[in-house]
């Protein structure tokens, strides 16, 4: 930062000077990218339905949706790219090392500094860390130097300007050392990859060209496309405190990043390529999309001999005991950047191969689900990460949907990998009786299995009829007997018969064809029908570090741990469902079960408000809320108070029916003020409608009610209301 720059704190004449300012001695104030926690002012929603979050929310123009739109960051203003060069071009003491045996060279002795030429004192290979290109160098006859942009462990990067085409500035990356030959093959190698793909999120190469430098040495140079904009360690940097501390990116902020370089990352492992060497400097934010750039350490899937580039605490630990390079450790780079970026952590030190313990990071304790996401992406062993950079990205969405719905609302999205909710019952109170497993969503078929045409010819419905043909289907697959499984469990009652034969068909598809994370998901719902909510548990648990971005996985793993009576646990799950999508009416509904176990009439009531308004459980969970004002509690605390009574009266006066509906429900109401009143509580007439707050009053109402309720019954249903009419009337001496 220019010395001249004024310091921006409120009250402050000083200047910035070496990175802090003269006169309050503060580092700059934190520029568009500080995350400032928003207020309970800031999460009110606005009159359009958007949040009002001073994280996102910017002047007309000056911000962009990222992260599949879901998140807003600022548009960066890349600037002057001359004021991107580098005045002193040097390359810090600290980074100095023999390209041969790794020893330290170029370093200060006896109060004199070190020497940026000369040969390593261990084994005489020469070194050099001064740029062989100055401002004014025109290269190939093309390209004019403007300076240095930067260095890295491969090569010094310039900024030039193209002569030939239209006065574009460019960028040319040379080797730091022309003379190693591993960083010649790695430079050849990168000028290889870069000419082989073209993706938006990728930078791209323009040219190669040769220049003759010091002492006659004849080195090459990737031209490539000038990326405007900070790298995300420089926004990193920019957010530094005193000390060097920083504050890391809001948590939706950092996903968001990453879910929009991972499509980058399954580009080039398409093509057989790795990256090897994914950190905050190597992607930009240029204001219209993020770019992945230096792509010197990339190398072919099946390379087996090259050396390999990494930077610690970010490379995988397999690398350093010999083991190649894989998807799996490009990922693990994704996974250790996204940590980086979402909180502060010893990433280079005592953490170096590991998260710390989520006790110690609030964004891990506060968010499960990010918690088991950096698990897998970042997990020690291989063989426990995603396996390909699409599978990260689904569960990635998955994980920001989740996080941008705790402050801003709901932000439902399709899944991939499971259908909806499967509730067809929406009668009201039919939620009140428990969960129901069968109403869970379904894996999705898969359109790549080979009996997929034959599965979409089946029309027969009936199941003995449906089992019998797919236990017939030529060669059987994964699907076909996926399928066969569904209908033995769902097809009939699921009596003890057909849970001991689900459960060995699962394990006959196990066997045959391997792991399957559906395998995990049936084998959770086949105890869910054996009624071994324990056992139903322990199965979803585990596939929710497999899955943490879905939220059919959550819902399962809700049901469970309800039908073993672990209600806030349950609570915990059913509301993050139901917070990031209500279409999960059933997670409304489990919600609003467990709080009411918890003796939180209110919070039961919230939970069934939480059904949108253009589901058909609509009406049904607007009469349950009523219920769970009025009903008694299962574990039978929590007596009915006027204020239930006021509130449950008020809905009622909200919900649409017949004449006989709405009867029926004001009957419950006074059924559940008869028994406040004879608790000795009082209770609100005017709410209630009733003459008066005493049992003659409600007696009196109760009768009104049923026998307008049996005004439109006949028979037998008739002369029932008829005769409770008559026995709750009050006593009278006419």
């Amino acid at each position: 930062m220019s010395p001249s720059t004024a310091c921006r704190r409120a009250g402050c004449v000083g200047v910035i000077d070496d990175g802090y300012c003269d006169e309050c001695a503060l580092p700059p104030e934190p520029d568009d990218y500080a995350d400032q926690p928003p207020t309970d002012a800031d999460r009110e929603r606005a009159p359009g339905g958007e949040p009002k979050n001073a994280r996102t929310e910017s002047e007309p123009g000056t911000s962009r949706p990222i992260g599949a739109g879901l998140v807003k960051i600022p548009r960066v203003d890349a600037g002057n790219p001359d004021d991107a060069v580098i005045a002193d071009a040097s390359v810090p003491e600290a980074k100095r090392f023999c390209r041969s045996c790794q020893g330290r060279v170029g370093r200060s002795l006896g109060g004199l500094p070190g020497a940026t030429t000369g040969s390593c004192q261990s084994c005489n290979h020469p070194f050099s860390f001064v740029p062989p290109l100055r401002r004014g160098d025109v290269v190939n006859r093309q390209y004019e130097i403007k300076g240095c942009l930067g260095f890295g462990g491969l090569g010094w990067v310039y900024l030039a300007v193209d002569r030939v085409v239209a006065e574009r500035f460019v960028v040319l990356k040379g080797v730091i050392d022309p003379g190693d030959p591993d960083l010649v093959h790695v430079s050849t190698a990168e000028r290889r990859f870069l000419a082989k793909g073209n993706h938006p999120n990728i930078v791209k190469i323009h040219n190669f060209v040769e220049h003759d430098g010091p002492e006659g040495r004849r080195s090459g140079y990737i031209v490539m496309e000038y990326v405007k904009g900070p790298s995300l360690r420089e926004i990193l940097e920019r957010r530094a405190g005193p000390g060097g501390s920083y504050r890391p990116l809001s948590l939706d902020q950092a996903l968001a990043y990453v879910l929009e370089i991972l499509p980058a990352f399954g580009y080039l492992h398409d093509l057989g390529l790795l990256y090897c060497d994914f950190k905050p400097d190597n992607f930009i934010d240029t204001g219209d999309r993020i770019m992945l750039i230096d792509l010197g350490a990339v190398r072919s899937l099946d390379d087996g001999e090259s050396g390999v580039w990494g930077t610690i605490g970010y490379q995988a630990p397999e690398i350093a005991r010999g083991v190649p390079p894989s998807v799996g450790s490009d990922l693990y780079t994704v996974g250790r950047t996204l940590a980086v970026l979402s909180f502060v952590f010893d990433y280079q030190g005592e953490y170096s191969d590991s998260l710390p313990p989520s006790e110690l990071v609030e964004a891990l304790e506060r968010n499960e689900s990010f918690a088991r996401l950096l698990a897998r992406s970042a997990a020690p062993a291989p063989a426990d990460r995603f396996t390909s950079a699409a599978e990260m990205a689904g569960q990635v969405l998955g994980v920001l949907r989740e996080t941008v719905a705790a402050d801003a609302g709901p932000t439902p999205g399709p899944s991939t990998l499971f259908t909806g909710e499967r509730r067809a019952d929406v009668t009201p109170g039919k939620s009140a009786h428990g969960a129901d497993w069968r109403e869970l969503p379904l894996p999705l078929f898969d359109s790549g299995d080979p009996a997929s045409g034959f599965l979409d010819s089946i029309t027969v419905t009936e199941p003995a009829e449906l089992l019998a043909l797919l236990d017939s289907a030529p060669g059987p697959t994964v699907e076909t007997e996926l399928q066969a499984l569904r209908v033995v469990l769902y097809g009939g009652q699921a009596t003890a018969r057909d849970v001991t034969s689900a459960r060995q068909r699962l394990a006959r598809i196990e066997k045959t064809f391997g792991p399957d994370w559906r395998c995990r998901w049936f084998d959770g719902v086949i105890h869910l029908a054996d009624r071994r909510p324990d056992e139903a548990v322990a199965a979803f648990d585990a596939l929710f570090s497999l899955l943490p971005g879905e939220l059919a996985v959550k819902l399962a793993l809700a049901v469970g741990l309800e039908l073993a009576r672990r209600h806030v646990d349950a609570a915990r799950q059913y509301d993050v469902v139901s917070r990031t999508d209500p279409s999960f009416t059933t997670a409304c509904a489990g919600l609003a079960r467990c709080r009411l176990a918890l003796c939180d009439r209110t919070g039961a009531v919230e939970a069934h408000h939480r059904v949108p308004g253009t589901s058909s459980a609509r009406r049904a969970a607007r009469i349950d809320a009523i219920g769970a004002l009025l009903r008694a509690a299962p574990n039978g605390a929590a007596t009915v108070t006027a204020g239930h009574l006021s509130r449950a009266a008020a809905l009622i006066g909200e919900v649409s029916g017949s004449e006989a509906e709405l009867a029926a429900l004001r009957a419950t109401l006074l059924q559940a003020a008869m028994e406040t009143l004879a608790s000795g509580a009082t209770v609100p007439a005017g709410d209630l409608e009733i003459d008066s707050a005493t049992e003659n009053g409600i007696r009196s109402g109760l009768e009104q009610c049923y026998r307008r309720m049996a005004r439109h019954t006949a028979g037998r249903e008739r002369i029932r209301l008829v005769d409770q009419a008559n026995a709750v009337r009050p006593w009278t001496y006419t």
